[in-house]
């Protein structure tokens, strides 16, 4: 067995903490900073240099450092619901609870000047709103439009045919709202808009996905597994936060080459590998031993994650304006994730190319249709463990019971499915 973390994932790490420590610091001297959700157009902030926080990524470190369940109770205190989408709410409640929420190893989120949302639904747009009217802070939400024709296998044809794929309407939608946003930007930033800085941060960016690419492919054919998925997570997401940059573009480089090296040398996450897993869902957070519990008791390892996955198959758009290439780059990414058919059969697809035996889904109140994902996996011969819980808030997580489940789960549906092929 091998314990060495990715040099890679420390790397991420490492820059990520003189990042927000930079950024803290740039805030505090009076620079606005935004925090904005996952799925909004990161790459304009960018292109004006207006640094950004995405929330989820706060939320994971509050959590994984024992800071959600304080940030939460601050949102109950200002009269809102602590337990509606607590992934996305985390942040509000830090803010709110201001120096008393000092995130061990990181300080505290500071006071953003603008946020930004998509309206994926109405706890989402609600929730954003509490921002604006409990906190004081600027919003820019954009809408959410919904695919009314999906297209077959979107993953092979998403970067070049992607005004097809997404839908021009919907497309025409999410520009029309960039360039609202523009002038916004323009305030904050005193700078004015740039399409070839925009041009520049899209060209690293498709750069950035390509290498992920090659690194999701090189995992998925390797036997046995070179990487924990503990490690591929920060060393894939970290950069994903800094899409659009040469140290991102350049971090994604690293971590192909660094497990292209692990491959080479025939180096495993464990010596007797018996089973591979899929895990479908966001990470969980505040027990991220769980994944190192399998490996190392059961000789189960997590070979797929959607972080990897998603910055190799969903990111890249090549050729037209920038602008309508950025839009067609955020629409979607819920229908792809959580919505059949697109997010149903890229799962699949998924699992075949990585050879899994079986598949732990974690399933959380917000994302509506972990039910066709399960079917369509088990019809197609998977089994599924599905475990209810949420990501970022653990009151009501029992990690004995949740592991005893899952364990019993493995000598009985993955071996019966192994003994079958």
């Amino acid at each position: 067995m091998t314990d060495d973390r990715l040099r890679t994932a420390r790397e991420a790490l490492r820059h990520q903490r003189e990042w927000f420590a930079q950024l803290r610091a740039e805030a505090e001297a009076g620079r606005p900073v935004a925090l904005v959700n996952a799925d909004v157009p990161h790459e304009l902030f960018r292109a004006f240099d207006v640094p950004y926080i995405v929330n989820q990524w706060w939320s994971s470190v509050a959590a994984s450092r024992g800071a959600a369940q304080s940030g939460l109770d601050a949102v109950a205190r200002a009269g809102l619901p602590r337990d509606s989408e607590p992934y996305n709410t985390i942040g509000l409640g830090n803010v709110l609870n201001g120096d008393g929420d000092d995130v061990a190893g990181w300080g505290v989120l500071p006071r953003p000047a603008l946020v930004a949302t998509d309206r994926t639904g109405d706890v989402t747009g609600k929730l954003f709103e509490a921002w604006r009217d409990v906190v004081g802070v600027e919003l820019f939400a954009f809408e959410s439009a919904v695919q009314t024709a999906p297209v077959e296998e979107w993953w092979r044809t998403v970067a070049d045919q992607w005004e097809h794929v997404v839908g021009s309407r919907r497309i025409d939608l999410m520009v029309a709202e960039l360039r609202e946003l523009i002038p916004v930007l323009e305030r904050i930033s005193g700078r004015p808009y740039d399409e070839t800085a925009l041009r520049e941060i899209m060209r690293l960016g498709n750069e950035q996905a390509e290498w992920n690419r090659r690194t999701r492919d090189l995992i998925a054919a390797a036997r046995p597994l070179p990487v924990r998925v503990t490690d591929t997570i920060p060393a894939v997401m970290l950069p994903q936060w800094h899409r659009g940059t040469e140290w991102g573009r350049d971090a994604a480089k690293a971590l192909h080459d660094e497990i292209a090296e692990r491959v080479e040398d025939g180096r495993g996450v464990v010596a007797d590998e018996r089973a591979r897993l899929m895990w479908i869902g966001r990470g969980l957070w505040f027990d991220m031993d769980f994944y190192r519990h399998f490996e190392e008791q059961y000789g189960a390892v997590f070979v797929w994650s959607m972080y990897l996955s998603i910055a190799a198959d969903g990111y890249a758009r090549y050729g037209g304006d920038p602008l309508r290439a950025l839009a067609s780059r955020f629409i979607g990414f819920p229908e792809r994730l959580y919505v059949a058919p697109e997010a149903t059969e890229w799962y699949v697809d998924q699992a075949r190319q990585h050879g899994v035996d079986g598949v732990v889904h974690l399933v959380s109140d917000d994302p509506r249709g972990g039910w066709a994902i399960t079917r369509a996996l088990e019809e197609a011969g998977i089994p599924v463990f599905v475990l209810r819980a949420d990501n970022a808030d653990d009151s009501a997580y029992d990690a004995a019971s949740v592991r005893s489940q899952v364990a019993d789960w493995l000598a009985s549906s993955v071996e019966a499915a192994r003994a079958r092929r």
